[in-house]
């Protein structure tokens, strides 16, 4: 029996065969990538193609656990830098507001003895019944009625408001016409609950007061002054006010009118005008208690015996 024949072993691969054999695995590799590549990719397409229908579809959406898209940050920070510059320009203007508070009045003084020592007898009874009012009260040798505030901030502004005062002086008296202005004192009211004054019976005479006021207003603003203020003038002679203490401010918020009950219609008297003061609110006062004055002026004589005893209650 013959044996089978064996076949010879097969001869090695050639080296371009090698290389043949190596770009196929390479391109075999490719497109298995390629394939594995449309797979993932399919899905995403198939939902883009459903978000292009969508109302909303490019809408900027951000996401409820805090993720927010690119131009909601942009939105954010914006809005940081306008509140930084609000709290820049809160600033400036508290400044400015400051910076154009009122530093100087034209003063009514009262010098008629009647006057002052009611209204020392009505301090008296407050302080009596709650002694840290005291610190609220007006000092008698400063009371005054206020006709004017303004705004001076210089020496050389100081300087054009005592030229416009002086120069008011011929209109007041021209509006006077030489006669005798007598200012009637009767009852207390309050602003707010936090300033106490006496008020300034209605009549021609409180008339003219004002007529008086709003005149010298326009003399100051023709200088370039800016006096007066926005709400209406309302003349009255304070005797208290809170804010004379901050510390009695905290403890006593407003003023209790019970205090003083008993003088709500009381006839304190009659001041007739004879000089007007331009004061410094801030500036030093005078020994007397009374404040620094830039200028005066005699308005007429007056009545000349109330105030010889009103400077003999002083000195």
């Amino acid at each position: 029996m013959a044996l089978p024949r064996e076949e010879p072993p097969s001869p090695p691969p050639s080296q371009d065969e090698l290389e043949n054999m190596q770009k196929i695995q390479v391109i075999e590799k490719k497109k298995k990538k390629m394939k594995q590549k449309r797979k993932t990719h399919a899905a995403p397409k198939s939902i883009d193609s459903l978000m292009v229908d969508m109302p909303f579809a490019n809408t900027d959406i951000g996401d409820d656990s805090g993720i927010t898209s690119a131009s909601e940050k942009n939105i954010k920070k914006k809005r940081k830098r306008n509140t930084g510059r609000e709290k820049e320009d809160s600033k400036t203007m508290k400044k400015n507001k400051k910076q154009s508070q009122p530093n100087y009045f034209i003063s009514l003084p009262i010098t008629n003895p009647k006057i002052i020592g009611g209204i020392q007898a009505l301090q008296d009874i407050i302080v009596q019944k709650d002694h840290r009012l005291s610190k609220a009260m007006v000092r008698y040798s400063s009371l005054h009625i206020t006709l004017l505030v303004m705004h001076l901030s210089s020496e050389e502004e100081v300087g054009i408001a005592v030229g416009a005062f002086l120069e008011s002086k011929d209109s007041i008296e021209e509006l006077l016409q030489g006669k005798q202005l007598d200012l009637s004192f009767q009852g207390i009211d309050d602003f707010k609950n936090v300033v106490g004054f006496v008020k300034l019976a209605e009549g021609d005479c409180t008339a003219m007061l004002m007529e008086i006021s709003e005149t010298m207003k326009k003399i100051f603003q023709e200088k370039g002054i800016l006096a007066g203020e926005n709400r209406a003038f309302k003349p009255h002679l304070t005797f208290m006010k809170l804010s004379k203490s901050p510390d009695l401010h905290k403890q006593v918020k407003k003023i209790d009118l019970n205090l003083y009950k008993n003088f709500k219609s009381h006839y304190f008297g009659n001041e007739t005008l004879h000089r007007l003061d331009l004061c410094s609110m801030l500036k030093k006062k005078q020994p007397n208690g009374y404040y620094h004055c830039e200028s005066s002026i005699t308005v007429r004589e007056g009545n000349k015996s109330q105030f010889k005893d009103y400077m003999e209650i002083l000195y």
